[in-house]
């Protein structure tokens, strides 16, 4: 009888623990789901930038040799991700292709001209060096025209800085509500072993004795959940990249890694901390208080 009535508490203490782990999970994961948001917006955001291109249409006299050198010349350049080349007869057929005729029969001649298409880096994909981007490419004298869409580089730019002053304010929030959350499911954890503490201190123990268990169980529960989190992430990364095979080519795994590690510390420096305080206050309080 006296062995059943130890035992009863058990399943009361393990549904504690549980229901902080899943709580704390909960809030690790929307944590985490944000920083992916935040960190794949400025992926994107780049990737954007990157597919934007200005278009140099070439003279008509300009030899092959004379285009290859420009190219060559192109991709050299600082602001350069990448170059494509668009010849009279392929700019034709594209046109062609487009209208449904053959309008170089039509005319007797090919009005279109060669055209080399500059894709830029990220960094130079904004107002402040566009002009300067665009005065360099000018200065060829084998390029006729340069077209830039500086209203779309503009744009752009000015949605991509309100996403992401939005998308920091909104972290800055839930990191403050995350910790919050985590504080407050520990110390009612803490708060139904009250007695317990009381009871320890009563008879001698001392502060860090008592304490030692729970911080050791709450860095236990804060690795738990932790890897739930991560887990839960992998999930919608695995989810995503099935439904949006392009997904994965925009990745760089090893900041994923990192934002992983900062889960598993957060969880566990949180869960800590908030054991650590939570301990402290109700070893401090007097008998009276604990009801």
């Amino acid at each position: 009888m006296a062995k059943a009535e130890q035992q009863r508490p058990k399943p009361k203490v393990r549904t504690t623990y549980i229901s902080t782990i899943i709580s704390t999970s909960l809030v690790l994961f929307l944590l985490g789901l944000l920083a992916m948001i935040l960190l794949n917006a400025k992926t994107l955001s780049d990737y954007v930038k990157q597919n934007i291109g200005v278009s140099l249409y070439l003279k008509e006299d300009v030899s092959e040799s004379q285009i290859s050198r420009l190219q060559e010349s192109l991709r050299k350049k600082k602001y350069t991700d990448r170059i494509e080349f668009t010849s009279k007869e392929t700019a034709a057929k594209i046109m062609e292709d487009e209208l449904g005729e053959d309008f170089v029969e039509f005319l007797g001649y090919n009005p279109l001209a060669a055209s080399i298409d500059v894709y830029m880096t990220a960094a130079y994909a904004v107002p402040d060096s566009i002009k300067w981007v665009e005065s360099d490419l000018k200065s060829s004298p084998l390029v006729k025209e340069v077209v830039i869409q500086k209203d779309l580089i503009s744009a752009v730019n000015e949605n991509v800085q309100k996403i992401g002053l939005v998308l920091l304010v909104f972290s800055l929030l839930l990191l403050i509500v995350v910790i919050a959350l985590i504080n407050n499911t520990i110390r009612l954890a803490i708060y139904s072993k009250r007695f317990l503490i009381k009871t320890m201190q009563l008879v001698g123990a001392t502060s860090s004795f008592i304490r030692r268990p729970f911080v050791a169980r709450g860095i236990l529960n804060g690795i738990i959940s932790s890897l739930i989190a991560i887990a839960l992430l992998l999930a919608i990364i695995f989810s995503v990249q099935k439904n949006i095979p392009e997904f994965i080519e925009l990745q760089n795994f090893n900041v994923y890694l990192i934002l992983f590690a900062l889960v598993l510390l957060m969880g566990i420096l949180i869960s800590w901390v908030s054991t650590a305080l939570a301990v402290r206050k109700f070893l401090r309080l007097q008998s009276g208080d604990l009801y």
